[in-house]
């Protein structure tokens, strides 16, 4: 499964456009976010993004997890959510 990592920077409308075409290939996708600004982005790229697969006849859900990854040798804890057509 791909993982798409978002960040308080990301422009959602990018992300929603990536995770549409992913979806659209592979079927799911997980979208990948630590901290609050980056969480942020990543619900409001995935609400673009079911709009953008809504036509083809997708109804997308986001099913949030929490996941254990390390950055810059540092452990910290990032929000996943797996995306998926219901």
């Amino acid at each position: 499964m791909d993982v798409l990592k978002v960040s308080a920077q990301s422009n959602p409308k990018s992300v929603a456009g990536a995770l549409a075409a992913v979806l659209r290939e592979k079927g799911s996708a997980e979208v990948q976010a630590v901290g609050a600004g980056a969480v942020n982005q990543a619900i409001k790229a995935i609400a673009i993004s079911r709009g953008f697969v809504a036509p083809n006849g997708i109804n997308l859900i986001a099913i949030p997890a929490f996941a254990e990854i390390i950055i810059d040798g540092e452990q910290r804890t990032a929000i996943r959510f797996i995306v998926e057509p219901r």
